[in-house]
């Protein structure tokens, strides 16, 4: 038997082992894929640049996705060699994100939350509330409602222009109009 045959001849038993796996949950056949593979993966992953106790994390993780996953392995699409190692290529990187994302920080100001408004500010922010509303409703109606599809439907210039089947630039036209309207009703034009 020839060395290639002997790597045919592994390939398929350890195909055979993975729909074991899956179709049966056969321990003994993923135990024959982890004696075979654990080694190999380990010393992959070390040859990357990883230290060997993430090497065995690495080994271990794709282990447990591999018991997990094996229906999803496809002999027509890669071999089991490729299927295994590609798994522990994305465990590693995986891993190494995991290791290197930063704690956060809780005495960072942004973590903080904002303190409640006072009550000064709070009237005062629903006034101009109120004032908003109003100048709105003063605006034409072909305005008020490209602003509604706009910003308070959150929808796309191009989505409102389809929704009133009106050009684009119509829609924008209406909407730079009624904003110039309101910031003149509200004493904010410059």
């Amino acid at each position: 038997m020839t060395e290639r045959d002997n790597q045919s001849s592994i390939a398929e038993q350890m195909a055979a082992h993975i729909r074991k796996v899956a179709d049966h949950r056969d321990r003994a056949a993923f135990a024959e894929i982890f004696d075979y593979f654990g080694p190999r993966l380990k010393s992959f992953v070390m040859r990357q640049g990883s230290d060997p106790q993430l090497a065995e994390e690495v080994v271990q993780e794709t282990m447990v996705k591999i018991w997990h996953k094996s229906g999803q392995f496809d002999s027509k699409k890669a071999s089991a060699s490729t299927w295994i190692y590609t798994i522990a290529r994305n465990m590693r990187i995986d891993l190494l994100r995991k290791m290197n994302r930063p704690e956060p920080d809780m005495n960072d100001p942004s973590m903080t939350p904002d303190p409640d408004p006072m009550a000064y500010d709070k009237i005062a922010f629903d006034q101009e509330a109120d004032q908003l509303k109003k100048s709105i409703t003063l605006l034409p109606e072909d305005q008020q409602r490209v602003l509604q599809l706009a910003y308070f439907e959150d929808k796309t210039h191009n989505e409102v222009a389809v929704e009133l089947n009106v050009p684009l630039g119509t829609v924008k036209s209406r909407i730079r109009l009624a904003l110039r309207r309101i910031r003149t009703e509200l004493g904010d034009l410059r």
